[in-house]
Order: C-alpha cells, then structure tokens, then sequence
C-alpha cells in the first residue's frame, strides 16, 4: 500500500511485521500517539502493535507527509489534517494556536491518524433509480442521511461519478449526463492531491477544494454552470441560504448530513430551515448495520415525506 510510504522506516517495518497482506484491504485508520503504542484499525478489530510512538517518530511522520516543505501545507495543517497521495487524510492533533479567532499552526503534535481512502465503484448504482428524475431528464433535490461512518461520503462520491459519466434512461434508449460542480469543503469527496483527484468523479466534474460551501456553491453557479451541485455534510452556518440560492438558480443538489431518523434534521437550525421551505424530494436513511446500504427512501408528497 503507497500509505506506508509516509512513516519513518521503523515505524513501517513494525507495522509490516504485525501485519499480513491479506488484512491490507481491511485497514481504515492507522494511530501513532506520542507515548503509546500504534493502534490499526481494520474493518472488524483493531491490532494493537506494542510499539512506543515517540516526539522524534512524529515530526519525522509530519516531515515525510509534507515533502519536507511543511510550510507548503500549513492552511492543510490548520484545518486539522493534511491529503497525502492517494487520497489518503491524515489528521493532526496537538497543541493549537490561534491568533484572531482563528487557527494558525499547530505546535507539539500529539497524534496522527492516517485515514486510509477507498473507493467503491458501483456502491450507488442499486440506489441511483430514487435520485433520477427520469420523466423530467433531470435529479431530484435529494439528502442523504447516516450516523458517522455510515457510508456517506462513500456513496456520494460514487453517485457523483455516475451522474457525471452518464446514467442510462432504458425507457427512451438513451444516456443521461450532468454536469456536476462539488464543492469539496474539507477534500473528502476527491481526494485532490496538487490539483488531481485521487478519486473517480468521472468526466464532468468540476470541482472547488477547500472552499466553505456557502461561498463555493454559488462560485459553482456563476462560473460552471453546473447542472447539479454535490457537498458533504451540511448544516452549518447560512447552509440553507446557500442551497436556497442553488435552488432559485435552476440547479439540482445533492448532499449528505448527520441523522438517524428524518425527525433529527429538525433539531439542526439551518437543517430545519431546509426541511421546512420544502426544497428537498427526496432523503436517503442509510443503514446503521450494513454500511453504505439503503435503510428508507422519504419521497416529497405535497408537504409531507411520505
């Protein structure tokens, strides 16, 4: 795996040593804390290797991450973590300092945690059918909802590549393509690595990385002329004007948001707003038990989700 490249050679023959090829495929999270020992997360157990991370194995893991340009990735660094080649994110924690309100370094790094990206072609292809608007040509206005780790950006970025690459309308014998503008506030759908996704978001995707999705979306509208807009995790701050502005704008959106039952997006301020000006059709429940599975479908019926 190219994740292995960016730990220090001791660092990397431990783990190798602690680890067999066939649990590759399964790793999700790898751990260095100062002082304590390396924690693997894989998909069922995590593997504790009795390895004592130290300051020195730190700062040459940060070095290694940066290309020995720290400073290159320093906005990365203050927003809590840095992408690494193949998509891979890797967070930061340690002693943060600010300066007006907001973060401008992180000092005396505590821990890293490499979070290894995976792609899972096909993983939306069972669920595009209720976001497609087939008699229309067009996608409805959809939310798609899950507990953390549920799937979410997952699927998202699987059902940003299908839209983009061309869905196929067996009714009318023809391929249906978006033009898709993803504002990638925090690079989790791309994983973009000096300006090149990592991950396949297909032939007509165009993409802002970094960019607050309030601002990027209507930067999307103004110079992409998008067909659809796609962003992770929504609910913060003036979210639901933004996607109001989408909405007035003739453009289709898709998103992602915390929840577990449709009741929940009630509780979030801008969410609540979202739900009660109407503009989401349809919201995706997924699965709390089988990841990036669909649990319930909610279609707009008149005011009501039914």
């Amino acid at each position: 795996m190219d994740i292995f490249n960016y730990f220090p050679q001791k660092i990397k023959e431990v783990i190798l040593s602690n680890l067999k090829v066939e649990m590759y495929k399964f790793i999700e999270e790898i751990r260095l804390r100062n002082t304590k020992n390396i924690i693997i997360k894989l998909t069922n157990k995590d593997v504790v290797i009795n390895y004592k991370v130290t300051s020195e194995d730190l700062i040459e893991t940060i070095s290694l991450i940066s290309e020995n340009s720290i400073y290159s990735y320093q906005n990365q660094i203050c927003n809590g973590y840095i992408t690494v080649k193949g998509g891979h994110r890797v967070g930061i924690t340690g002693n943060v300092a600010f300066e007006n309100n907001e973060v401008i370094n992180i000092n005396y790094i505590y821990s890293l945690n490499f979070r290894v990206a995976k792609e899972v072609i096909g993983c939306s292809d069972d669920i595009i059918k209720y976001i497609i608007n087939y008699k229309n040509d067009t996608v409805f206005n959809t939310l798609i909802i899950g507990k953390p780790a549920s799937g979410k950006t997952t699927l998202l970025r699987d059902i940003i590549r299908n839209l983009s690459s061309g869905i196929d309308d067996f009714e009318k014998k023809n391929k249906m393509f978006f033009n898709v503008g993803v504002v990638d506030e925090r690079s989790e759908i791309s994983s973009m690595y000096k300006g090149i996704p990592q991950n396949n978001l297909g032939d007509r995707t165009d993409i802002l990385e970094n960019t607050p999705k309030t601002i990027g979306m209507k930067m999307l509208i103004r110079s992409m002329a998008p067909d659809v807009i796609v962003a992770d995790e929504i609910g913060g701050t003036n979210d639901s004007e933004a996607i109001n502005y989408v909405v007035c704008s003739g453009v289709k959106c898709i998103f992602t948001a915390h929840g577990e039952i449709i009741e929940d997006l009630y509780k979030n301020p801008e969410l609540n707003k979202l739900m009660n000006s109407h503009v989401i059709e349809r919201i995706l429940i997924l699965s709390d038990k089988d990841k990036g599975k669909i649990k319930k479908v909610h279609r707009l019926d008149g005011l009501r989700y039914t």
